[in-house]
Order: C-alpha cells, then structure tokens, then sequence
C-alpha cells in the first residue's frame, strides 16, 4: 500500500465469482486522490488486456462493509467467508454482469487512510467548485 498527503494506493486480492464453477482469483487496484474526494478508482486486472476500471463512491464501499448497499449498477453487501468477513461487489452493465468476492480487512484498511486525507464530511472543501464548473462550460 502506498499513500502520500493527499493520494492512497493498494492492490486487492479479488474472486470472480462464477457461477457453478470455482472462484478465479485476481487483482485490483484502488486509488483515491484528495482531488476528487468523493470517488475511489477500482482497476480490475482480469488478464492481459488493459484493466477494466470503474469508479465507485467512497461511501459506497464503507457502508458496504456493515450492510447491504446500492442499486443498479452497483450493488456491496459484507457477508461471512472461511473463517473471515468478506465483501461482495456486483456490478452490472450493458456489457454484461460480474461479482466479486474480497477480504473486509484490506479494503478496511485503505478505507481508512482515504479517511485521513480527507475526513467524511470535509469532502467538499477539496473541491474547487469554480474549476469543476469552468471544465464543464469549456467543453
């Protein structure tokens, strides 16, 4: 894991649930930047293709952690794994469905160092409204 002042960057150990089979293990990245201090990057590394990223709020994720959350496209739930909590992602778009499964305790724990570069409720005093408005009119 790795973390300045105002970024955070962990790898997490995933399992691609498919159904009627085995879970594939695989890896993904989180970032978070205090830039944008609502939103957590999720890079998931399902082969030798480039990542499929997807972008997910942060309080998403840690509500996701105590109880069931999300419509749609995304849906978090904890559940109990082999021995240790575990999360449960799915996600869902026109391109089709997928389901993962992690450990709460390193997702836990970058969680928690986004929250010390920018506390809940603070998010919005790293957001500079003016430029997010400006980038939109430019376009």
């Amino acid at each position: 894991m790795n973390s300045s002042g105002t970024t955070a960057t962990s790898e997490l150990g995933l399992r691609l649930v498919v159904p009627d089979r085995t879970a594939v293990p695989l890896v993904a990245r989180l970032d978070y930047t205090a830039d944008d201090p609502y939103a957590i990057k999720v890079a998931f590394h399902v082969g030798e293709d480039e990542p499929v990223e997807w972008i997910f709020a942060r309080e998403l994720l840690t509500v996701g952690i105590v109880r069931e959350v999300g419509e749609g496209d995304v849906r978090v739930w904890p559940a109990a794994g082999e021995g240790e909590r575990i999360i449960n992602i799915s996600l869902s778009s026109p391109f089709g469905e997928a389901q993962f499964d992690a450990a709460i305790s390193p997702l836990a724990e970058f969680l928690h160092r986004t929250y010390e570069i920018v506390p809940a409720g603070q998010e919005g005093d790293y957001v500079d409204l003016d430029a997010e408005i400006e980038q939109h009119l430019c376009m």
